[in-house]
């Protein structure tokens, strides 16, 4: 039976790396973005059907389900990617654009591990990873929207690895603790392998956390370029 991956808040850099090691696994993949436009290049590279959902909307991401329902099933891999950043000093913050930061970067997360777990339990197995970042382990000065969405990613994720992992179902969290090479920002370009971690190499690591034994499962790794230069 081929097996199936669902990437949530795809696009350019990590998440289409994930898409192409999915694919050369063997797995079918699915991609989920409120902007499915941006996607048709990685769709065409990796075969990948496209689904438009705004992850922090309980109805949208109801919906993604019931089409993989329909179209592929459940899937084996699920990763959660989407945060918002919202910079300022705490007494400038406007108090709407905050929840809605945190509503992408946490509240989402749940709403995509609800419906991945359901249908996981039911089939009795299945990995739901989360994207976090430094934020989520240490706060940074005018940066409180951004902290409290990771710190709340990271803190879903612990809990659910306690509570899934006895049941066959493998939580990871990755705290990205650096810059993500993109070539299409070129201040995201880096010095060769130093100052920024390679999106390809962080994708495989994605992977290499879905086939660990159960009987050694990790749920969380942090990821970082081996220079520390920023």
């Amino acid at each position: 039976m081929v097996k199936s991956a669902l990437i949530v808040g795809a696009g350019a850099g990590l998440s289409s790396s994930l898409a192409s090691q999915c694919r050369n696994s063997g797995m079918q993949v699915a991609l989920a973005a409120r902007d499915i436009g941006k996607l048709k290049s990685i769709s065409e590279k990796t075969g990948a059907s496209l689904h438009k959902c705004d992850a922090s909307k309980i109805e949208d991401v109801n919906l993604l389900f019931e089409e993989l329902d329909a179209k592929s099933g459940t899937p084996d891999l699920v990763v959660y990617n989407p945060s918002s950043r919202l910079r300022g000093a705490i007494e400038t913050l406007n108090a709407e654009k905050t929840k809605e930061a945190l509503e992408v970067t946490c509240f989402g997360a749940f709403l995509v591990a609800q419906q991945a777990a359901k249908r996981m339990l039911a089939r009795g197995s299945g990995s739901i990873f989360f994207t976090g970042a430094s934020a989520g382990v240490k706060g940074f000065a005018n940066s409180s929207v951004f902290a409290m969405g990771k710190f709340g990613l990271r803190g879903l994720a612990q809990a659910l690895a306690r509570e899934l992992h006895p049941k066959n179902i493998h939580i990871g969290h990755f705290v990205i603790d650096g810059g993500i090479k993109s070539d299409a920002r070129p201040e995201r370009q880096g010095n060769g392998d130093y100052d920024m971690l390679d999106p390809d190499e962080i994708a495989k690591t994605y992977l290499q956390f879905h086939n660990q034994h159960k009987s050694a499962w990790a749920w969380e790794i942090e990821l970082r370029p081996w220079v520390e230069t920023f």
